[in-house]
C-alpha cells in the first residue's frame, strides 16, 4: 500500500499533461517469425527431444552463530542431457555479491535501495574437486567456471563436483537473506547459500548473467540431501522433508507435530513460553550440536530459516488428490501479533493454487519472519517479521504463489522476471479474493488499475515489460515486472479470452511446462494454440511496448432516422493499444444491452461503424463500463444526446 501511495502521487502529477496519443494505423503484423525446433515445438509445448541437464546436491553444513558464519561442503552431481560435449560448467557464487568490489555493489545506487546488501568477503572457497580431483577454475564475480579434464559427453554424461566453502552471513542480504537480532536470539534466513549450477539450455548456452541484485535466478533441478549442524537450542526449519525429528524434537513437540499433521487449525509446536524455559536451561548446561537433516525431491533450490527464539506452528494443508502437506510458520515473540494467522494464511493460499491450477508438490509450506521483506524458495517463504494483518496476508500469499512460478515452471527470473512475478501478481488476485470470504479483498492489488493508467502508460520514463530487471529503473521496476503484466493476464481471462478458455490455456502451459525451462514464445503460443486466438497484438502492444488504450465514442445515428430500427454507432481506436470494445447500451425504454466487439475491428483502421440492436432512442452508451482495460481517457468512452 506504501508502494502504491507513492504511485498514486505520480500519477496526479502526469495528470495535467495528459496529451493525445498518437493517431497511427494498428499493427496486426506478427510480433515473431517463429522457428520449431526438435526442442520446442510451435504448439508452445516442449518438443519430442526436449531436454534440460540435472543438479543433484549433498550439502553438510555448519551455522555458527557466535560467528555469524557459515561453513559447508557441497557436492554435486552434474547430468548433461544435452546434445553437446561440455568441455567446462559454470555455477553461480551468489555471496560474491556482497563483495565490496562487486558488479552488484557498483550498480546499486548511492542513496540505498532494496538490493543493497551488507559488506562482506563473499564465498571462501576452501577447495574444488571434480570426481575427487584439485580442478583448475577460475572465477568472475558471481561466476565461477570449472574446466574439465575431458569434455563432459553429451546426452547423459555425469560428472561430480566437490567444493568446500564457507562465508560470512550479511546482515541484509539484498532482501533476499539476512539475520536480525531479537530479544531471545538472532534469526537467521539463509538462501544463496551454498555454490549453484549455472543453467544450460537450448536458447543460450551457459546462462551466466551475474548476480546484481534486482534479477533473480534461474537454476536446473534436482534431488537435495542437506544437514545443517548449529547449536543445540537452534531451530532449524527449511525447504523438503525431516529426516531426523526425533533427534531434533522433544517427546511433546513430536507429539504436536503428529496432532498439527491431521488439524485444519493452527497447532502450537513450541510455545512463547517454551522458548523462555528453553533458553534458561541452555544457559544453564553445556552447549552442544544438533545436526539437522532435510531431503527435497525434484525441486531447483533449497533455503532455511535457523534460531533459537522460534515459536513454531504448523496445520494440515488438503491438496485435491487427498495428498496432505504441513503448513509451518516460524517467528519470535515480537512477531507474535500478527504471525499467529501465519499458518492460517499459508495453508489457505497453498490450498487455493493447488485447485485453481496445479497441485502443491512438496511435503511442507514454511513461513519464516526475519529481516526479509519478502523472499521465496521451494516450500520456504521469507516475510517481514513486523507484518501484520492484510500486509501479512499480501506478502504470504504472494511469496507462496511464487511455489508455481518460478519454482515449479522455471523461467529465467534473471532475464523475464514477469513470467514469475506478473504470473504471479495474477494468481494472487483471485486468492485474495477467495481468502475467509473476501476479508482483504480491499487491499487486492490488481483493483486499483484505473487508478494507476496514466502513470503506466503517459509517464516519460515509462518502460516495456520486456525491459530486464537489472537494467529497468528502480521506480518502474514494480510495474514491468509485478502489476502491468499481471493486469495483461487478467484482460486476458476476463475480456479477451473469458475464463474458460484462458483457464484451460493456463493449466496447460503449467502442465507442458512444470520443472522445465519456458521462455517467453513458449508462454505466448500455448495460449494461442490452447485457447485457439491469434494474440500477436496483444503480446506487442502490452509486453514490448509502451503503447495506450483510448477507446472514443465519436458518434451515434439511428438508421434511417428511426429509433425503431436500430443505431450506428461511430468508434474511435486514439491510442496506439489495440483491445477488444465492451460497450453498455442504455435504452429510453429501459432496455439495457451489454455488447462485446472482437478485435478484429481495429484491422482497417482506427475507426469503425458498427449497428447496434436498439428499438427505441438511446440514453447512454459508454465503453469498458467496469473500467477493466485501463483506458487512459473514460471521459469520451461515454455519450449522451
Amino acid at each position: 500500500m506504501r508502494r502504491l501511495t507513492a504511485l498514486f502521487v505520480l500519477m496526479v502529477l502526469h495528470l495535467a499533461a495528459w496529451a493525445q496519443i498518437k493517431n497511427q494505423q494498428p499493427k496486426f503484423d506478427k510480433l515473431f517469425d517463429f522457428r520449431a525446433t526438435p526442442y520446442r515445438s510451435a504448439s508452445g509445448f516442449p518438443g519430442p527431444e526436449y531436454w534440460q541437464n540435472r543438479a543433484d546436491y549433498r550439502i553438510e553444513a555448519e551455522l555458527l552463530t557466535d560467528k555469524h558464519r557459515l561453513e559447508g561442503k557441497v557436492t554435486i552431481d552434474y547430468t548433461n542431457n544435452s546434445p553437446d560435449a561440455l568441455p567446462f560448467v559454470w555455477l553461480q557464487l551468489d555471496q560474491n555479491k556482497f563483495k565490496a568490489d562487486s558488479r552488484g555493489t557498483a550498480t546499486m545506487p548511492v542513496e540505498g535501495g532494496r538490493h543493497i546488501g551488507s559488506i562482506t568477503n563473499g564465498y571462501e572457497l576452501k577447495s574444488v574437486k571434480v570426481n575427487g580431483k584439485d580442478a583448475q577454475y577460475i572465477v568472475s564475480d558471481t561466476r565461477m567456471r570449472i574446466d574439465l579434464a575431458a569434455p563432459l559427453a553429451p546426452k547423459g554424461g555425469k560428472t561430480t563436483i566437490t567444493i568446500e566453502y564457507a562465508f560470512d552471513i550479511p546482515e541484509y542480504g539484498a532482501d533476499r537473506m539476512g539475520r536480525k537480532k531479537f530479544e531471545h536470539g538472532w534469526v537467521y534466513e539463509m538462501a544463496q547459500w551454498y555454490p549453484r549450477m549455472c543453467v544450460y539450455d537450448d536458447i543460450s548456452g551457459w546462462n551466466v548473467e551475474p548476480y546484481l541484485g534486482a534479477g533473480e535466478f534461474y537454476l536446473e533441478y534436482g534431488d537435495f540431501d542437506y544437514k545443517i549442524t548449529a547449536p543445540a537450542g537452534v531451530v532449524v526449519i527449511g525447504s523438503g522433508e525431516l529426516q531426523n525429528p526425533k533427534e531434533v524434537y522433544s517427546a511433546e513437540e513430536l507429539k504436536a507435530w503428529e496432532k498439527a499433521k491431521n488439524s485444519d487449525k493452527t497447532v502450537t509446536i513450541i510455545s512463547a513460553k517454551d522458548v523462555e524455559k528453553k533458553i534458561k536451561m541452555l544457559e544453564r548446561a553445556r552447549r552442544g550440536k544438533v545436526t539437522w537433516h532435510y531431503v527435497m525431491k525434484n525441486a531447483r533450490d533449497v533455503a532455511f530459516g535457523a534460531s533459537q527464539a522460534f515459536i513454531v506452528d504448523a496445520a494440515r494443508i488438503n491438496l485435491p488428490s487427498g495428498r496432505k502437506a504441513l503448513a509451518i510458520s516460524c517467528y519470535p515473540h515480537e512477531s507474535m501479533k500478527g504471525w499467529q494467522r501465519s499458518t492460517e494464511y499459508t495453508k489457505a493460499s497453498i490450498e487455493h493454487y493447488s485447485t485453481m491450477w496445479y497441485e502443491y508438490p512438496y511435503p511442507t509450506a514454511v513461513n519464516v519472519a526475519g529481516i526479509v521483506a519478502g523472499m521465496e524458495y521451494p516450500g520456504v517463504s521469507f516475510c517481514k517479521w513486523s507484518d501484520e494483518g492484510d500486509d501479512l496476508w499480501g506478502v504470504t500469499d504472494h511469496e507462496f504463489g511464487h511455489n508455481w512460478f518460478p519454482m515449479i515452471v522455471g523461467n529465467n527470473e534473471r532475464l523475464y522476471p514477469w513470467m514469475d512475478e506478473g504470473f504471479n501478481t495474477f494468481i494472487n488476485h483471485y486468492s485474495t479474493i477467495a481468502f475467509n470470504n473476501g476479508e482483504y479483498k480491499q487491499s487486492d492489488y490488481l483493483q486499483y488499475a484505473s487508478r494507476l493508467a496514466g502513470y503506466i502508460f503517459l509517464s516519460p520514463n515509462r518502460e516495456p515489460i520486456a525491459t530486464y530487471p537489472d537494467v529497468v529503473n528502480d521506480s518502474n521496476l514494480g510495474i514491468t515486472a509485478y502489476f502491468k503484466p499481471g493486469y495483461g493476464l487478467f484482460l486476458l481471462r476476463e475480456v479477451i479470452l473469458g475464463p474458460e478458455r484462458f483457464d484451460r490455456a493456463f493449466r496447460a502451459y503449467i502442465n507442458a511446462w512444470a520443472y522445465k525451462h519456458p521462455t517467453p514464445i513458449d508462454f505466448f503460443n500455448t495460449i494461442e494454440n490452447v485457447a485457439g486466438e491469434e494474440l500477436d497484438w496483444f503480446w506487442r502492444g502490452w509486453f514490448y511496448e509502451t503503447w495506450a488504450l483510448d477507446q472514443a465514442v465519436s458518434k451515434v445515428k439511428y438508421v434511417d432516422d428511426d429509433p425503431a430500427k436500430g443505431a450506428i454507432v461511430a468508434l474511435e481506436n486514439k491510442g496506439e493499444l489495440l483491445m477488444p470494445v465492451v460497450m453498455e447500451v442504455k435504452e429510453e425504454n429501459g432496455k439495457v444491452h451489454r455488447l462485446q466487439f472482437s478485435v478484429e475491428i481495429w484491422m482497417k483502421g482506427n475507426t469503425k461503424e458498427l449497428r447496434l440492436p436498439t428499438t427505441s432512442r438511446i440514453s447512454a452508451i459508454t465503453l469498458d463500463p467496469d473500467k477493466l482495460m485501463m483506458d487512459i481517457n473514460y471521459g469520451n468512452n461515454t455519450w449522451t444526446p
